[in-house]
């Protein structure tokens, strides 16, 4: 079983967001009180105030900033076995932390534990469209509590796209290499991180609720990346570690139409 006290949201901050806030208040309403600290690679004025005013742990990561270099040192900075990376624009629903502890206290070795998701889109909540439709199908498998720790079937989940939310995931330090985060990708770092777990002895616990809520917008890491084709070439690089390349050509086809959804 895990305590609240075994959990921590690393909250990454960069730049001047302006839904850190939002972000900020959704960890502090969850139904179970975890910690929360806050970690950066770009430390100025606003995080340093929203700390302040809320009382959190404020870390400034030394080298250079980047996502792999970002994540790793957020889950450095941590001390308890589970820990959320928590994405500065997105909000998280108050039972998240609650369904943490329940489901990875039922696994006898838990690897990550991932929810289910909506979006904010125009600043209004969005739980149904094609997108998230499609990736609950993929996804569906891992509801049977016995697929939890079949690595077949969270390969056959994870080769045909990127269906887990990375800012709904859980990880289970102990039981995972140090460091998680590994790859030079910019879009697929989470993608890469799980298929690379999904390989391990242990549960991916799959909660089917909506938990958390991913935020769409023009400003985003996502769609800046969907936009300069970074997306199309590191899913291709990703569908290969599964299939051989002429199906995987075709498959990224498909999948480059579909992140359109994606973006604004």
């Amino acid at each position: 079983m895990f305590a609240p006290s075994d959990h921590t949201f690393a909250l990454c901050a960069y730049g001047a967001s302006p839904y850190l806030e939002t972000c900020i208040k959704s960890l502090l309403d969850q139904t179970v009180k975890t910690n929360i600290l806050i970690s950066t690679s770009t430390p100025n004025d606003e995080i340093t105030k929203l700390s302040q005013r809320y009382g959190i742990p404020l870390y400034v990561n030394e080298g250079a900033p980047g996502i792999c270099h970002d994540w790793n040192c957020a889950m450095d900075h941590c001390s308890t076995p589970l820990i959320t990376i928590a994405h500065q624009d997105d909000v998280y629903l108050p039972q998240y932390a609650e369904n943490v502890l329940q489901m990875m206290g039922r696994a006898e070795r838990p690897l990550i534990f991932f929810s289910d998701y909506g979006e904010i889109r125009d600043g209004q909540p969005c739980d149904d469209n094609r997108l998230l439709r499609i990736k609950r199908l993929l996804l569906s498998p891992l509801r049977i509590k016995r697929f939890a720790t079949s690595k077949l079937v969270r390969r056959r989940v994870l080769s045909c796209g990127s269906a887990i939310c990375c800012p709904s995931v859980t990880m289970c330090v102990p039981n995972l290499p140090h460091p998680v985060f590994v790859s030079s990708m910019k879009s697929n770092l989470d993608w890469e991180a799980w298929e690379r777990l999904s390989k391990l002895e242990g549960s991916f616990m799959y909660c089917d609720k909506i938990l958390m809520r991913h935020r769409i917008h023009e400003g985003s890491e996502t769609s800046a990346l969907i936009r300069d084709d970074t997306r199309t070439s590191e899913d291709l690089a990703m569908l290969e570690k599964f299939w051989p390349r002429p199906i995987a050509r075709l498959m990224n086809r498909a999948y480059a139409a579909g992140q359109k959804s994606n973006s604004l």
